[in-house]
């Protein structure tokens, strides 16, 4: 996309390069986290908190580019959608590490069980959709497509439904295996969390609407609030 302020575009690829590098972590970090919990393995649980603390730092420091850029360039129109973008998708970005963050860590309640309350292909299935939503949701920010993004949005319903099946499933072994209660809780909290890394990835697709086409498309209705 042609901006209107050339010295604009050094700045906003450098951006770019910043959203797609953390991008790259936090899938790492979503993967990573939910199989820890798959194989019931603490060293990756290790391996998603470490990423955690660069996923925070590169965070504070795309928030700060954001605001010297804004500062320096005084960018208009779709320039500056451009930069507001930018900083809301570094926000949806963190906010997917913390989620991975919280599923790694209910891998220790799974530490000590021969089988999770519910087969793990399931909860396989439910993240290869949401890792690819934020996967596509970004190429369609770097590309400027539309057409991608909008199509990154429409699959988040079949994430709720997942979600809500899986739910359903872990509430009727709860009533029928009462000892299985703690588990069967904090995989309803795994289930709700990757559910909720593919709301933010829809978000960083709605921002590319904005940017590229000028129109506010999150909460019309149809859509989530």
């Amino acid at each position: 996309m042609e901006h209107t302020y050339r010295p604009f575009d050094a700045d906003i690829d450098n951006l770019r390069s910043a959203v797609t590098t953390m991008g790259g972590l936090v899938e790492r970090q979503l993967i990573r986290a939910v199989d820890a919990v798959r194989n019931r393995d603490l060293r990756l649980l290790a391996q998603v908190l470490t990423d955690e603390g660069v996923v925070n730092q590169l965070h504070l420091e795309t928030d700060l580019r954001c605001n010297q850029t804004i500062a320096r360039r005084q960018p208009i129109a779709v320039d500056l959608r451009e930069i507001i973008a930018v900083l809301h998708i570094n926000n949806d970005l963190e906010r997917i590490g913390d989620e991975a963050k919280k599923i790694a860590l209910k891998s220790r309640a799974f530490e000590a069980s021969g089988s999770l309350p519910i087969p793990s292909d399931r909860i396989e299935e439910m993240t290869g959709i949401v890792v690819e939503m934020l996967r596509d949701a970004l190429d369609s920010y770097i590309r400027h497509d539309t057409d991608v993004a909008k199509a990154v949005a429409a699959r988040d319903d079949a994430v709720d439904e997942l979600r809500d099946a899986l739910i359903g499933e872990l509430m009727e072994r709860i009533g029928g295996a009462p000892g299985i209660v703690s588990q069967a809780l904090a995989m309803i909290f795994v289930v709700q969390s990757i559910e909720r890394a593919g709301d933010h990835a829809k978000n960083i697709a709605e921002y590319v609407v904005h940017v590229v086409e000028g129109s506010d498309v999150r909460h019309q209705p149809g859509t989530k609030a």
